[in-house]
């Protein structure tokens, strides 16, 4: 359940919660071409509140728009001041947030064009994606029997609505037989990214997660843990990874937005390493945390302060 605020930033100006509706007819309610973004705002350790990584993520945003040809009626520095308007107006000092872009109700059909795109902020207090202890602990995964779209099928690198109903079907499958996350391979068989995060795998010290040329999204948190990795000395491989290299890892982590840095204790019924959070991922975890918080952040820029 979505811990409701009192305003949602939609189309140029901050309403009530109850008011921010559309159309039935809208056009991404029944074509699924939109694009959003998920993005956080942290307490920081002196008191401020900022979120991570805006500009990047607002880019991205943009990004996904460009790559599916939809009109944006906004600058992306109009965007970003809307989220931090979200937040201040809300009284928040953390929360989830979610910036989306749709085309709304006018014309039907496949090759509607003159519909306008509504842009919405909405804001939302929401704690670790996959549970307190996923993060500690671990979480049980599964290679799910849907493959992640090839890379000229659909744009991977767009954060786009509909594409996530690929996500959304291998997460329920996997759910149903009770693992907490599902795995998702390409359509050659690699390790391509979870439902909804990047992967990670450790073996014998160094850190290889699959490259961006292949179908996975371009995570923000995926480039904030490589550059953090880095700086801690760890080696990372950006390659291809087969999913029994997963079954002998040292340890398998996922990283994104939602799901922060949780570790993967086991895939497949298979333990993964020690069959908790191992010691290259409590490290980075720890790294990450005083990143979104202030404490040892490797860029102020990552910083957006409300």
């Amino acid at each position: 359940m979505v811990d409701k605020v009192d305003k949602i930033w939609f189309d140029g100006k901050l309403i009530p919660w109850e008011q921010a509706n559309v159309h039935v007819l809208t056009h991404t309610l029944h074509y699924g071409l939109g694009v959003f973004e998920g993005i956080r705002c942290y307490k920081l350790q002196d008191g401020r509140s900022a979120v991570f990584r805006l500009e990047e993520h607002i880019r991205r945003l943009f990004d996904s728009a460009h790559i599916s040809m939809l009109p944006m009626p906004y600058t992306r520095e109009q965007i970003v001041e809307a989220c931090l308007q979200t937040v201040r107006d809300n009284g928040l000092d953390e929360c989830y947030l979610r910036p989306v872009a749709f085309m709304g109700a006018g014309e039907m059909g496949l090759g509607a064009r003159t519909n306008p795109t509504h842009v919405a902020v909405a804001a939302w207090r929401w704690g670790a994606y996959l549970g307190d202890e996923g993060l500690k602990r671990g979480i049980r995964a599964k290679v799910s029997s849907f493959q992640r779209a090839g890379v000229n099928t659909l744009m991977s690198k767009g954060k786009i609505n509909g594409h996530y109903v690929n996500s959304i079907l291998a997460k329920r499958e996997v759910q149903a037989i009770g693992y907490d996350e599902a795995i998702m391979l390409d359509t050659q068989g690699y390790v391509s990214e979870a439902s909804g995060e990047n992967i990670f795998v450790v073996r014998e010290g160094e850190v290889a997660t699959p490259p961006m040329g292949v179908s996975i999204l371009a995570g923000i948190t995926r480039n904030s843990v490589i550059r953090i990795m880095r700086d801690l000395g760890l080696t990372v491989h950006e390659r291809l990874i087969s999913r029994d290299e997963l079954y002998i890892a040292d340890e398998v982590f996922m990283v994104g937005t939602a799901a922060e840095v949780t570790p993967v204790r086991e895939l497949d019924d298979r333990q993964i390493g020690i069959g908790s959070r191992g010691p290259i991922t409590e490290k980075v975890q720890a790294a990450y945390f005083d990143a979104v918080r202030g404490v040892k952040v490797p860029d102020e820029s990552w910083l957006a302060i409300v």
